[in-house]
């Protein structure tokens, strides 16, 4: 009771801070020119590995639990359209970057990827690995909805070169599926688990939600024992961010139903134990990954990184997005493309770089940047480290940690050598992150922070 008591003292079951997949966060961009993103481009050095990822907007059912940017359709002919558009906007990249550039992530997100046939599967693929090679022990990675998914479909994505499946669950009960708007039964999971694991897919990984309405403790340890049964290498567990005023689909979620404060951490602790009681081992803030698996192996090497997909041990420092609303990290900052696929695809058809919003880094954004995604990856920020690539002494970084050690000193431990979030503190890491975010947050622009 004690530690719940200090997470109350804290402010984390009334606070909501950013997930920090991004610093500064994606709600602080502003208008950018194409200009200077091209800019970026053409100063990625010859020969360097990137990462790409590809948005598919497009999905058969909208789930309305889902704040992602996506379209509904019926009809394949605005898909189609859309791969010959990305097909576009791939070889532009092309010529914008430097000779011999390497592919060392490759991601397919949405919306629903699988909605693709297996012809567009192809066409999709061979345009980006015919311009920009798969490195050895580069990853492709596809997300899977099992709603929409066929053994023709998983054929075409094996023969391109799948290497990782990513399949969405969010939970197994009837009633919160029904309440969510995403019918998805176990047998139906597992049918695609097969698939998969059938074409000779190594890497799977499981994305399930807690906070959800109608959720309880033996609900979340039902759903997390019908995941392992599925075995798959990597669980993320987010946090249901019910956000409706950015989503207006949420709107069909009953807000009274939906747990809050010290019940959302009950549930999330209750599938934690269960991940970890599994042989899994607890990755950053929301991940559980096999000991042997190389999300595991960069946690335990200090490689493991931040991106807009989660945690990735992605050595890449260039990840560029392609398709309507994508996110591109450059060294220089951060490049939106148009939201809106009209507006897309009318940058690409006239030969534009399609991006609308982003932000440059300053040397302050890098430096913080980096202090952040140190205490969301490793709990830890290495003061040696920081002084070494930012020239930030170590006096200058205890003054910065002067107020966050005040506000939150029973969950900080603090030494000549690091900045420390003790094992109990770890639920406050986003709510610490934010005391380092030199930005205001914009009024209901986060999700509640347990």
């Amino acid at each position: 009771m004690e530690h719940i008591s200090q997470l109350r003292r804290a402010g984390l079951f009334q606070a909501c801070a950013p997930r920090y997949t991004s610093y500064p966060p994606a709600t602080q961009f502003k208008a950018m020119g194409a200009d200077l993103v091209g800019g970026w481009m053409m100063a990625v050095p010859e020969g360097a590995k990137i990462s790409l990822y590809i948005h598919i907007p497009f999905c058969r059912r909208l789930c309305w639990f889902c704040a992602c940017r996506t379209q509904g359709t019926q009809s394949m002919d605005p898909v189609r359209a859309y791969v010959a558009t990305l097909r576009s906007e791939l070889l532009a990249l092309r010529h914008r970057l430097a000779p011999r550039i390497g592919l060392s992530r490759l991601h397919w997100g949405g919306g629903t990827p699988t909605l693709l046939t297996p012809d567009l599967i192809c066409q999709l693929a061979g345009a980006v690995f015919n311009l920009f090679p798969l490195e050895e022990g580069g990853e492709f990675s596809v997300e899977i909805d099992p709603s929409e998914i066929d053994a023709p479909r998983m054929a075409a994505l094996a023969a391109a070169g799948m290497t990782r499946a990513s399949i969405g669950i969010q939970d197994f009960d009837p009633q919160i599926q029904e309440t969510i708007g995403r019918p998805q039964s176990f047998e139906m999971t597992a049918e695609a688990v097969d698939l998969i694991r059938g074409h000779g897919i190594a890497g799977l990984n499981a994305d399930i939600l807690y906070g959800l309405p109608h959720q309880t403790l033996p609900r979340i340890a039902d759903t997390v024992q019908k995941v392992l049964a599925l075995s798959p290498d990597r669980i993320a567990l987010y946090g249901y961010a019910h956000v409706p005023w950015m989503s207006k689909r949420q709107v069909m979620i009953p807000g009274d139903a939906l747990p809050e404060g010290e019940a959302r951490l009950s549930l999330f602790d209750a599938a934690s134990d269960l991940f970890r009681g599994d042989g899994f081992q607890a990755i950053g803030i929301d991940h559980f990954a096999r000991p042997q698996d190389g999300l595991a192996r960069a946690a335990a090497e200090g490689r493991l990184r931040r991106n807009f997909q989660g945690y990735t041990d992605d050595p890449a420092e260039v990840l560029i997005g392609l398709g309507a609303s994508s996110i591109s990290r450059y060294p220089q900052g951060y490049a939106q493309n148009a939201p809106a696929t009209g507006v897309y695809t009318a940058a690409v058809r006239d030969g534009r770089i399609p991006v609308t919003r982003g932000h440059a880094f300053t040397a302050e954004d890098a430096c913080r940047g980096r202090m952040i995604e140190a205490l969301m990856c490793d709990f830890r920020i290495d003061m040696a480290e920081i002084t070494r690539r930012f020239d930030l002494s170590p006096d200058a970084q205890s003054a910065l940690f002067r107020p966050v050690l005040q506000r939150f000193g029973p969950a900080l431990r603090q030494s000549n050598e690091a900045l420390q979030i003790t094992p109990e503190g770890r639920p406050l890491t986003r709510l610490i992150a934010q005391a380092l975010d030199a930005y205001a947050a914009p009024q209901g622009g986060h999700s509640v922070a347990v």
